[in-house]
């Protein structure tokens, strides 16, 4: 939906420039590695101050699209209380992660402040632009979210001041912040004392602090706000300095190899919101139709390929999930058992093949290169994807499903019409793996590429319309960038207290087994895979287990491809994978018939998740083989 200025005059003003700010930085995100490209290739020069440009457009990016993100209430989070809670209690657990998201908010806000007027020097320039300029949207834009949080809590009578509430207490708990705003660091010995009082009471409140956190993500809290108050308590309770998690917010994103995020995800939307999902359901129907089982080939290969641009498998089930369920069911005839079930199992099949945002976080996470996770993707994707083709012609082979005489001319005709939308991949992954361009200019390319195809060519999207691809990408970069941003914050505080140290200390004291291990891992990620999304499953839970596996002796590609598989499934395990939900949702069918509907397509794959996990050969051979 299309986020529309309802408030008056300075509001609505307000979120129109909100809002054209973030198109406006996405937009040159996208342009600025396509124009640095054709300078270096041409002209044997790039553009000056092209990275520093491109990474600052990031950090906007990523501050307000978390903004919009608030506004539209799509932030990521777990939300079991949804699924499961009366209303009431819904609304009760609202109102709390509400609150606690401002109060935690408004902090990192203070943290911000102090950040830019200490950590950030005036005088070195982006551009034309003071790097201060840029740092201000990090303190600018958390506390737009946790205005935005405290003013949406659904209270009532003299529950109205408890918002008001939560921002003062928040701003009281940022005293060292503010203080060192105004002092610097020659505090005056009065207000040292109280701020070492709010320390010391930090450190008593650690674990009930934790484990409070903990509950508030499970009843709904977004998950980036849980690692921001993870990130503040733990820091405070150790007694480090608390700006530190601004700084890692703009380290963060001021990193280049994160830019092919936005890019590749706005690149999912203008396919899933143009026609051509009906274009290429057209073409493999011309193409396959005559074969037994032929749609299912197209089915599962059409979703694949959604699933590697969006990187999100909801996506894939809720723009395509309509039109290829009316062929199987209506014009192919499979049963609504059967149709269901695939078109569930396979929303997240293209995960493992570029250029997924998750192989590029899982490199990020895991220090790997990217080139390399890539190769290691493409073997056990396609085990995947074969695996689950026969699966679904052998279940169907009872199914007296007629076939179509194949037409060339037909299928040309097809396929013209869907030429530059399969021709996409090929370009990519040809200018990646060629070397001729880097994958943050893949990015770029790539959504200039389907702008000129869908807009201008097939004019699926109008430009008045522009703003809705926008309007619905913008919540998903949001999320990830979001999570992505504070994690790392939490993820200093892990380092620099040598948790991940201790343990594989432990693990390897109780599990010598390499195998056991890898078994152990398996049924811990499809718990992770139930309860988060892929996103905020990699950053938050894939660092703590890499050196893990560097103690077992597992390749990182290996471990990598691993972790992705295990999510897949997750996804159909229930009674909380995301994919039966949204299935349930875009099917119209209860949860429990989901579940039994897709029961037979989780047993493959969770036997290929065991296939991958045992067989290092097929994530590892290509990297070997082809890797630089």
């Amino acid at each position: 939906m299309e986020l529309k200025a309802e408030n008056p005059f300075p509001w609505g003003v307000l979120h129109q420039v909100e809002r054209g700010l973030g198109y406006g930085s996405l937009v040159c995100l996208a342009l600025l590695p396509v124009a640095d490209a054709t300078a270096r290739i041409i002209f044997k020069t790039g553009i000056p101050a092209s990275t520093g440009l491109m990474v600052h457009c990031l950090l906007v990016v990523g501050l307000v699209s978390g903004m919009l993100a608030t506004k539209t209430e799509e932030h990521l989070s777990i939300a079991l209380v949804d699924n499961f809670g009366a209303p009431q209690t819904k609304q009760r657990f609202t109102i709390v992660h509400k609150l606690l998201s401002a109060f935690i908010l408004i902090m990192v806000a203070w943290c911000g402040g102090s950040f830019v007027l200490i950590g950030l020097s005036p005088w070195r320039m982006i551009g034309f632009i003071p790097n201060q300029i840029f740092g201000l949207i990090i303190p600018f834009g958390y506390a737009v979210m946790a205005f935005r949080f405290a003013s949406s809590a659904p209270v009532q009578g003299k529950g109205k001041i408890l918002p008001v509430l939560a921002l003062v207490l928040g701003t009281l708990a940022s005293l060292p912040m503010i203080a060192k705003m105004l002092w610097g660091f020659d505090v005056p010995d009065a207000l040292y004392i109280l701020i070492d009082s709010w320390y010391t009471l930090a450190f008593y409140l650690k674990v009930p602090g934790v484990v409070l956190l903990l509950l508030a993500a499970l009843a709904g809290t977004p998950l980036f706000v849980i690692m921001g108050g993870l990130a503040l308590l733990l820091i405070q309770a150790a007694g480090g300095e608390v700006d530190v998690v601004a700084n890692q917010v703009y380290t963060t994103l001021t990193k280049d190899s994160f830019i092919a995020i936005p890019l590749f995800t706005l690149v999912g939307f203008f396919l899933s919101e143009s026609k051509a999902g009906e274009r290429l359901v057209h073409t493999f129907r011309s193409f396959f139709s005559w074969l037994p089982g032929g749609m299912i080939i197209a089915t599962v290969l059409i979703c694949a390929f959604f699933a590697s641009f969006t990187g999100a498998s909801g996506v894939t089930i809720l723009a395509l999930g309509g039109i290829l369920y009316t062929v199987l069911t209506s014009h192919v005839q499979y049963p609504d058992r059967f149709s269901i079930g695939l078109l569930t199992s396979v929303g997240s099949i293209g995960l493992l093949f570029p250029p997924s945002i998750p192989i590029i976080l899982v490199g990020t996470a895991t220090m790997t290169n990217v080139f390399h996770v890539f190769l290691g993707g493409i073997i056990p994707g396609l085990i995947l994807v074969i695996s689950v083709i026969i699966f679904s012609i052998i279940s169907s082979v009872k199914t007296k499903i007629p076939v179509e005489p194949f037409n060339l001319s037909k299928a040309l005709s097809a396929l013209k019409g869907t030429a530059f939308e399969i021709l996409l991949p090929v370009l990519l992954i040809g200018g990646y793996f060629s070397g001729l361009l880097s994958l943050v200019e893949i990015g770029g390319v790539a959504v200039l590429y389907i702008f000129i195809v869908e807009v201008l060519i097939h004019r699926d999207i109008p430009f008045r319309d522009l703003g809705r691809v926008f309007s619905k990408a913008i919540p998903i970069i949001g999320g990830v960038l979001s999570i992505l941003a504070l994690s790392q914050a939490l993820s200093y505080y892990i380092v620099d207290t040598q948790a991940p140290e201790v343990l594989v200390h432990w693990m390897q004291g109780a599990i010598k087994s390499k195998y056991l291990f890898l078994l152990l891992l398996n049924l811990s990620l499809l718990v992770v895979g139930c309860l988060m999304d892929i996103f905020s499953a990699i950053l938050i839970v894939l660092p703590l287990i890499v050196p893990l596996g560097v103690a077992y002796g597992i390749d990182p590609v290996h471990l990598g491809i691993i972790f992705i598989t295990n999510l897949e499934v997750g996804f159909l395990t229930p009674p909380v994978g995301m994919n039966l939900f949204l299935a349930a949702y875009r099917f119209n069918k209860p949860f429990v018939v989901i579940c039994r509907y897709v029961f037979p397509f989780l047993v493959i794959q969770f036997l290929v998740v065991l296939l991958v996990t045992y067989v290092p050969w097929f994530s590892t051979f290509l990297p070997g083989r082809f890797g630089p």
